[in-house]
């Protein structure tokens, strides 16, 4: 299943911004996202690409429905797509919240991104 989690950008250096899911801060890569992004922006990431900034009137109710998927029962398929998604690509700096690793994973890259427009057959 190919999921998206947002998150609210924090820092945008060139084509990289950390950026908060949930208090797991995250180096997420701006090459595929639709549209210019700066601190206070929210974006869907997929595994450490911004694939789509969402709109300002937009944030409120899609932050609700993605809350509403890990309030409910942690075993039910659909919070653990968001929970992996969350913990996947980019990288995640040592001590964040919920307990989670630091990836030992290299951060995503240009050439990531170029693979990933093609996964996904996006002309850019």
């Amino acid at each position: 299943m190919c999921l998206g989690v947002p998150g609210e950008v924090k820092s945008v250096e060139g084509v990289q911004a950390t950026v908060d899911f949930w208090g797991v801060e995250k180096e997420v890569r701006l090459d595929t996202v639709d549209s210019p992004v700066e601190p206070g922006d929210y974006i869907l990431n997929h595994v450490g690409f911004a694939i789509r900034r969402i709109p300002d009137d937009e944030i409120d109710e899609t932050m609700a429905l993605y809350e509403s998927f890990m309030n409910e029962d942690p075993d039910d398929l659909l919070a653990e797509d968001v929970m992996d998604e969350i913990e996947s690509g980019g990288t995640v700096p040592a001590g964040s919240a919920g307990g989670l690793a630091a990836d030992e994973e290299e951060p995503a890259d240009e050439e990531d991104a170029e693979d990933l427009l093609e996964e996904l057959d996006i002309n850019v």
